[in-house]
């Protein structure tokens, strides 16, 4: 049975291996076996954090294979899923940021050097209006992005972070 989203709240998506394997489940079904050998995690880390993924709704059953005798299931990831995981807990917030800063930081270490790319860091104030463009493109991009993901190494594909995170922050 699932758990309802807000049960965890935020805090199940606020693990770094659980956003890589969010990640890598966009682009293509896998088993814990499969997933594992693509994050360079053991098996027994990756189906523990496949189990709660799925408990929490942002996983999908999409098949089950008998590999030698066993019944492996595939998971695969809606990115809409996470759309529903909201919290009024500023701990479990930060949690998440912390894990994602942590997961950009470790995906920095993989950039291809002198090729473009985009950054953009600001605290700045700016009108209702250009907020909420700005959201709305943000949101357009993730969906882009994430409709767009392939199986890891599939031919005429890159690999590629991609790290959005805007919020309004408190008037102090």
């Amino acid at each position: 049975m699932s758990e309802s989203p807000g049960l965890d709240g935020l805090r199940v998506l606020a693990h770094p291996v659980r956003l890589r394997i969010l990640s890598l489940l966009t682009g293509a079904p896998m088993s814990a076996a499969e997933a594992a050998r693509e994050l360079g995690e053991t098996q027994a880390n990756v189906s523990y954090h496949l189990r709660r993924l799925h408990e929490a709704g942002l996983l999908d059953v999409v098949e089950e294979v008998r590999i030698r005798g066993g019944l492996a299931k595939r998971y695969r990831h809606d990115p809409e899923s996470g759309a529903r995981f909201t919290s009024t807990n500023p701990d479990e917030e930060q949690l998440l940021i912390a894990a994602m800063a942590e997961e950009l930081k470790r995906r920095s270490e993989f950039r291809v050097l002198g090729e473009s790319g985009s950054r953009t860091d600001v605290e700045i104030w700016v009108d209702n209006k250009t907020w909420e463009k700005a959201l709305r493109q943000a949101r357009e991009l993730g969906e882009l992005l994430h409709s767009a993901a392939r199986p890891p190494r599939t031919r005429g594909t890159i690999p590629v972070s991609a790290t959005i995170s805007m919020f309004e922050m408190s008037r102090s």
